[in-house]
């Protein structure tokens, strides 16, 4: 005699009419043999550095957002996009904020651009863009998705109009960008956050490094350092860190380097089967008792 099925188990002989009654009534166990919940990163684009005026901010960082405990359900299909970094400033121009990365329901904020010689504030973002020598009050905003854990900081400001004009750096998920010093170099660019669920760590989403005439300030996390000397362009973050571009400094033909992309990481127990299918072309690893899958360009997973 069979014994009554539950979603869990179903014991013994079952004719067709009894199994067809138990699915219709919830009580056959399911096949799935995935997660239920899963542990994430999401790193939006960083923000590009300003360029055109003696001393621009630095890009902020992308929104950097992780917890574990995500539910997720078998046979559902989950968007992933991995934001593009912003580009930099050219021709008297403020950086460009990065673009969203998405898992989900989950998105992270792209990061503020760096701003140029104006009177502007920088923009905000996931972490908020670096201020720029003329600027008013502080760099631009971070964590403009309103989340908790916050998803970034502000970006630096700039000194007012004191020679030898240096601006801000881009706020970063672990700390705020550097304010410009009185008559010196540009600011640093905040620091990155660090996480492990790749299998070992990585720091990202750092802030880029805001330029002045007297010294360039250093990015973070893979960030672009600003420029140092007239004339010359801030450099680009690296891709997938999240981080901002540094900025360019003033007196010739120069531009802000461009924000790194973002990164998008799931894992689980590697005691649940890999997922049903995958678009994107994920790397997809096995590591510490983990299922790990990375992008770093947009796609989906389907459990």
């Amino acid at each position: 005699m069979a014994d009554f099925p539950s979603t869990s188990s179903a014991y013994g002989v079952w004719n067709l009419t009894d199994q067809r009654d138990a699915v219709m009534g919830g009580n056959w166990p399911s096949l799935y043999n995935g997660p239920t919940t899963v542990e994430y990163l999401v790193v939006a684009g960083g923000g590009g550095g300003g360029s055109g005026g003696a001393g621009n901010g630095g890009g902020g960082a992308g929104g950097y957002r992780t917890a574990s405990g995500l539910s997720v359900t078998g046979g559902n299909t989950y968007t992933v996009t991995v934001g593009a970094g912003g580009a930099g400033g050219t021709s008297n121009t403020a950086g460009s904020n990065g673009n969203n990365s998405v898992y989900g329901a989950i998105t992270s904020t792209g990061g503020g651009g760096g701003q140029r010689e104006t009177s502007s504030q920088a923009n905000s973002g996931g972490s908020g863009g670096g201020n720029s020598y003329l600027g008013t009050g502080t760099g631009g905003l971070g964590n403009a998705g309103s989340y908790s854990p916050s998803e970034g900081n502000n970006g630096g400001s700039g000194p007012g109009v004191v020679s030898p004009y240096g601006g801000g750096g881009g706020g970063g998920a672990g700390g705020v960008g550097a304010n410009s010093s009185s008559g010196g170099a540009g600011g640093n660019g905040g620091a990155g956050s660090s996480s492990s669920i790749s299998g070992s760590s990585v720091t990202y989403a750092g802030g880029g490094g805001g330029s002045s005439r007297s010294g360039g300030g250093t990015g973070q996390a893979g960030g672009g350092n600003g420029a140092g000397n007239s004339g010359t362009s801030g450099t680009s973050a690296t891709a997938n860190s999240g981080s901002g571009g540094g900025a360019g400094c003033g007196g010739g033909d120069n531009s802000g380097g461009n924000g790194g992309s973002g990164i998008v990481i799931i894992r689980y127990s590697d005691t649940y089967g890999l997922a049903s299918a995958t678009t994107g072309s994920p790397t997809i690893t096995t590591s510490g008792g983990y299922r790990i899958y990375t992008w770093t360009s947009s796609g989906s997973i389907t459990f």
